[in-house]
């Protein structure tokens, strides 16, 4: 910065020429000679370096970094104005010097206050920097919804960015507290412990989700040992209780601590940690609910899903299940076999195929499986369990509806006597040792679209090793093959099941599957669900023809 030149005058203290722009400046602004002196000094500078005075080595009166900025000027005399404008604080204000070299070789200091600057500058930076921390927050806080470790993220960051140690306080289970503890630097700590939440002023308030006290009320020494994590550098020297606001429902409660030899928690900062809290408690709530959704459609879904197949009463039973996307797990067929009170009862195998798809059919599968669990006590009657059964949906809110097959076993011997009843159902199969597939001629009408329900059914014995096939038309229906848009048809399904003569009833299920699934590809599907009913072979293995076989017991 190069000051103009203006007519001298005379200082009065040293008895030589000055320029009137140095004295009169507003700025204060400070001459030393070329012997490192000072020659003059205004009134503005006096304000601020009251011990600089005339004839004074210059270096000596005034703030360090002042002085070496100074000697710089003086050793690069010559070389061209400084790089960057030297600044500092003299006193509580802080200023940038700007150096001008006389022709006489004096140097004249001026010192311009930018502390209103500055302070704005910090001030926005400092706006910047929490900003950015909110906005991390809320991306890695909302990233996550397990519970567990939203708290870990939520109580490490506030320990990281808004204070040395933070406690994170969860709503009591019972007469119990979950607790998060972190501290800059550390691991997060998990716990639960009963605690006396009163012995924190403010916690109690919090946890309920009122407004929280200032930290100006809170007397660090107060506070309990539960409250602060191990390894924390105290005594606490100020703290801060923010309420973790949820949903209609507070998420918890944060306490951030800080030592006694860090600075006590300003207004802003209590502001900045009131909106940390509120971007935590939001993610953490979001994480419960959804936790708790998951844990309740996990319960609703356990009456939805397929159930294992095993033998009962010396039948073999054996289901696979396959849902039109392969990201869901239920959907509109179903299977169920329900055990006979002993071995001279007949047991009730039934499958079904809902219209439609997805969650909307899985509702109403379950619905058709509860109700035809209440109707066992009369299971002798198919006919009547489906007009029942009829009944209940015509009389709900569901517009979909079904097609059954009723299976009725009982074992007699090395055989298995079977009823067999369809309802708007692909008819059953029954493959017999000798590879000979034939089709029960059973018929009915749908289940929940007309007034009432006609059935025929038919009774047929099942010798060891034969096999009665049930399944729905997402196997018939499978589009695929060479061309992608071929249906797998009956024809396929015949071909199959033959090759799967004296097979046991869950490599039957297997091997059907497999093959509508090959048919397939990656192509689209309805659900499938087959279930193979098998009078198991028995007696002792013997050789025939070079390979294992059984010996039929009469």
């Amino acid at each position: 910065m190069t000051a103009p030149r203006s007519v001298s005058a005379i200082d009065p203290e040293a008895g030589r020429h000055v320029d009137p722009l140095w004295l009169n400046a507003p700025c204060p602004v400070l001459v030393t000679d070329r012997h490192g002196c000072l020659a003059h000094v205004n009134d503005a500078a006096r304000l601020i370096l009251p011990d600089a005075a005339r004839g004074a080595r210059f270096t000596e009166h005034v703030p360090e970094w002042l002085a070496e900025a100074h000697l710089q000027v003086r050793d690069a005399a010559g070389a061209g104005p400084a790089a960057d404008t030297p600044h500092g604080t003299v006193g509580d204000r802080h200023f940038s010097a700007h150096a001008t070299r006389a022709a006489d070789g004096d140097v004249v200091w001026w010192l311009m206050d930018d502390t209103d600057r500055r302070l704005a500058e910090e001030a926005l930076g400092e706006a910047q920097r929490r900003s950015e921390v909110l906005s991390a927050a809320s991306s890695m806080l909302l990233s996550t919804l397990n519970v567990s470790r939203c708290t870990e993220l939520a109580a490490s960051m506030a320990a990281e960015h808004l204070a040395e140690a933070a406690v994170l306080i969860a709503p009591p289970q019972g007469r119990r507290h979950p607790l998060t503890y972190a501290s800059r630097g550390g691991a997060p700590v998990h716990t639960t412990k009963q605690v006396d939440i009163a012995g924190v002023p403010g916690l109690r308030e919090a946890l309920q989700g009122f407004p929280p006290v200032p930290a100006r009320w809170i007397d660090p020494a107060g506070i309990p040992a539960w409250a602060i994590p191990d390894g924390f550098a105290g005594p606490a020297g100020s703290v801060i209780v923010a309420p973790l606001p949820g949903h209609g429902v507070p998420a918890g409660a944060l306490i951030l601590l800080r030592s006694s030899t860090e600075q006590a928690f300003t207004e802003g900062e209590e502001v900045f940690a009131r909106l940390f809290a509120a971007r935590a408690g939001a993610a953490l709530s979001a994480a419960r609910l959804y936790t708790e959704q998951a844990t309740i459609t996990t319960a609703l879904m356990q009456d939805l899903l397929p159930p294992a197949l095993h033998t009962v009463h010396g039948v073999d039973y054996a289901g696979s299940y396959r849902t039109s996307a392969d990201h869901e797990r239920i959907g509109g067929d179903f299977y169920d076999v329900h055990p006979g009170t002993g071995p001279s009862e007949e047991t009730l195998a039934v499958l079904g195929d809902v219209a439609g798809k997805g969650l909307e059919a899985a509702v109403l599968t379950g619905k058709i499986r509860n109700t035809l669990h209440a109707l066992l006590p009369l299971a002798e009657d198919h006919e009547r369990i489906l007009n029942l059964l009829n009944r209940a949906l015509l009389n709900s809110h569901h517009t979909r509806f079904a097609t059954l097959a009723l299976v009725s076993v009982r074992r007699r011997g090395g055989r298995a006597q079977l009823r067999l009843t369809s309802a708007g159902h692909l008819p059953p199969l029954i493959v017999r040792g000798d590879g000979t597939v034939e089709e029960v001629d059973t018929r009915g009408t749908l289940v929940g679209a007309l007034p009432a329900v006609t059935a025929r059914t038919v009774t047929r014995v099942l010798a060891p090793g034969d096999t009665c096939l049930l399944y729905t038309d997402g196997i018939t229906e499978a589009r695929g093959g060479p061309t992608g848009e071929e249906l797998f048809g009956e024809i396929r399904l015949h071909r199959a099941l033959a090759e799967c003569a004296g097979m046991p009833a869950e490599a039957v299920v297997e091997r059907v599957q497999m093959l509508a699934a090959q048919w397939l590809n990656s192509g689209r599907h309805d659900d499938m669900a087959v279930m193979a009913i098998t009078a198991p072979r028995t007696g002792a293995l013997s050789i025939v023809d070079g390979g294992p076989t059984r010996r039929n017991r009469p």
